[in-house]
């Protein structure tokens, strides 16, 4: 097997890791500070295409795929984890499940802009009384007449929030099966929908400068196209889409992680400790070894699902396994660039304290640690 990429890919990855430490780099402390949106840096990634990277040419898309995806937030994330989740969002849960199961005309109305990055979309899975839970979804929607009427809620949706967010894709009730287990259903909400209300932003712990809103639904009208893919799959369509965001998370979770290893590298060089640079002692050597075999094996863990993805092979068991190991590693990096950067590492002027509190959330969006541990075993027949 070859893991080396192409040339087309490695100018997509220099492209955009020049653009993370020339743009990002420089602007994004501030955002975490003030806890605001960064539009002026999403408006220059919608030039560059990378909202389009994994779609097709004719819906607006760059004609690339989902491994090019992850190569762009790897090297986002390696510089900030609040720039790359909104771009994981708003392409693999906003865009991605129009482009799977929308219509030929909700393609055409929606795409678009998502592809272009002109506009953001949601996906409303999550509910405060369910969170890993899906199967207990409790928001409902009733089809009255040519409508449909949603009333429930969802909480810690990403881009559900912002200035340009058109639209949350919502799983709801819509019916109950002949085994009399609960249909559920994907349902297109544009913004702005009378009964659709969005919840001031949560004040998170990290990721900071990304829109994450809690929603809620109160006699919400939506007309009945608005229905996505078909009636009662639901549930196998977000577990489609859960199964390709794994890989993308995997790969923010390396990115994070390589550049807890990029900082430290740095730090070791230039801070002096009894006559000496601090990475001239071995317990450093050590640590910064460790970190960078971490992102290295998490790296081709998150490459080999990607593969067997796009290859059209069974991929569920080494998406979760990738999700799993470069959530874990992220955190451990984390943890141990702050203490080689020792006190400084507990000041936020440091990109370190901000791979910290961003690091942890990781090992729980878009499914725990444990849920892949689940997925796993079952795949294994457990």
């Amino acid at each position: 097997m070859d893991f080396r990429l192409s040339e087309e890919q490695e100018a997509l990855r220099e492209s955009v890791r020049d653009f993370a430490r020339e743009v990002v780099a420089p602007a994004i402390a501030e955002h975490y500070e003030q806890h605001t949106f960064p539009y002026e840096i999403i408006r220059q990634m919608g030039k560059m295409g990378l909202f389009g990277l994994p779609f097709s040419e004719e819906h607006g898309g760059m004609g690339g795929d989902y491994f090019a995806l992850c190569l762009a937030l790897e090297e986002l994330a390696r510089v900030d984890s609040s720039v790359a989740i909104t771009l994981e969002a708003a392409v693999s849960l906003g865009a991605m499940p129009i482009y799977r199961f929308g219509t030929d005309e909700q393609k055409a109305r929606w795409l678009p802009k998502l592809l272009s990055g002109e506009a953001l979309a949601g996906f409303g899975l999550t509910e405060p009384g369910t969170g890993s839970d899906a199967g207990g979804t409790q928001t409902r929607a009733v089809l009255d007449g040519d409508e449909w009427v949603i009333n429930g809620s969802k909480a810690f949706i990403t881009n559900s929030g912002t200035d340009i967010t058109s639209l949350v894709t919502v799983t709801a009730v819509t019916g109950t099966k002949p085994d009399g287990s609960k249909e559920l259903s994907t349902i297109i909400v544009p913004s702005g929908t009378p009964g659709f209300n969005v919840a001031p932003g949560y004040s998170k712990v990290g990721w900071t400068a990304s829109d994450t809103h809690e929603l809620t639904f109160d006699n919400c009208r939506v007309p009945a196209g608005n229905l996505l893919g078909e009636r009662g799959r639901g549930f196998a369509q977000f577990l489609r889409i859960l199964d390709e965001g794994r890989i993308a998370i995997a790969a923010l979770a390396v990115g994070l992680a390589q550049g807890c290893v990029d900082e430290s590298l740095r730090y070791a060089k230039e801070r002096e400790a009894f006559g000496q640079p601090i990475g001239a002692y071995q317990a450093i050597q050590f640590k910064i070894a460790d970190m960078e075999m971490k992102a290295h094996t998490a790296r081709l863990a998150y490459y080999d699902a990607a593969a067997r993805m796009l290859a059209g092979e069974p991929f569920k068991r080494q998406a979760a396994i990738a999700k799993l190991h470069a959530s874990t590693i992220a955190v451990d990096n984390a943890r141990e660039a702050t203490q080689i950067h020792g006190g400084y590492g507990f000041m936020n002027e440091y990109p370190v304290a901000r791979f910290w509190r961003d690091s942890k959330i990781l090992e729980i969006g878009e499914g725990t640690s444990e849920v892949q541990r689940m997925i796993i075993a079952r795949d294994l027949g457990m």
